[in-house]
């Protein structure tokens, strides 16, 4: 099996009010100054920060907004995780499947009533799959952000990886608004190309059924800037910040519950093919 090393995802939110779901502390999760993933988590954002400019962003929805690159279920395409590893993710150095039903499992015991939110957890990093497909890790994964205006200080490792980005100097793209208006709404801004975006898109594709809650947590989920870091709010209107405490009670569970404890998950199958039978069943377009 070719296993693709992802590295660490920055899309684990941390929400000092809440407690975790793991016995690992709080502040363990999402170190971007040190430890033994370092090195692969910095040399992925240095990429990503270096050619996620608009133009490249503009090519990237091009390429794969129509959906042309593959036809199968969700279930398969959840089972292609098992050959890939985040790494831009400084929790977890083990296959993003687990992750998967880790999340789902989290949700589930804490919100039992809500089964999209739980097929959320499931599939929301399913859009991984492109790394399979020959994207490059810097447009895969990792914490996402606007392209087309300033890039603000909340963004990870701010200072040190955007010195070779063009957009960085460019006279109306550097600006704070950039080529937005303000309160414009985060749907109407260009994110940085990865996983969330793309998934969007296949799910908007397909015509799956998730409510507009869930929808929000699979595209703006690893928009840590925003949901954690309080930047780019010039930019949100009133859906956007009714949308928030939706994405930030997602990625409590999305961080949370990254464990070395892995779950059973051939007994958690059918149970999930259930919510996938309902919200987006049968073949879809990738």
């Amino acid at each position: 099996m070719r296993v693709i090393n992802l590295g660490p995802d920055p899309s684990l939110a941390y929400r000092p009010d809440q407690q975790p779901i793991t016995n690992k502390g709080q502040t363990e999760f999402r170190n971007f100054e040190s430890g033994e993933l370092f090195d692969r988590v910095h040399n992925t954002y240095k990429l990503m920060h270096t050619h996620q400019t608009l133009d490249f962003v503009k090519r990237k929805h091009a390429e794969w907004s129509g959906c042309t690159h593959a036809k199968m279920t969700m279930m398969e395409a959840i089972d292609c995780l098992d050959q890939l590893v985040d790494e831009s993710d400084p929790d977890v150095d083990f296959p993003n499947s687990f992750h998967a039903f880790q999340t789902a499992e989290g949700i589930r015991a804490l919100h039992p009533d809500k089964d999209w939110f739980q097929l959320v957890g499931l599939i929301h990093d399913v859009g991984k799959i492109m790394a399979l497909w020959g994207e490059p890790q810097w447009a895969v994964v990792g914490d996402t952000f606007p392209v087309g205006c300033k890039f603000q200080d909340s963004i990870v490792f701010r200072d040190t990886t955007f010195k070779e980005n063009p957009d960085l100097i460019d006279t109306v793209l550097s600006t704070e608004c950039g080529i937005y208006k303000p309160k414009c709404g985060l749907e109407n801004v260009l994110m940085s190309w990865g996983h969330d975006e793309y998934l969007y898109q296949v799910m908007k594709f397909n015509e799956c059924s998730i409510p507009e809650e869930g929808l929000y947590m699979i595209r703006f989920h690893s928009f840590y800037p925003w949901h954690c870091g309080n930047s780019y709010t010039h930019l949100c209107d009133d859906k956007d910040r009714s949308m928030l405490p939706w994405v930030k009670e997602f990625n409590k569970f999305d961080l949370y519950t990254k464990s070395e404890e892995l779950p059973d998950v051939e007994s958690l199958r059918p149970y999930y093919q259930s919510l996938i039978d309902k919200y987006c069943p049968g073949v879809l377009q990738w």
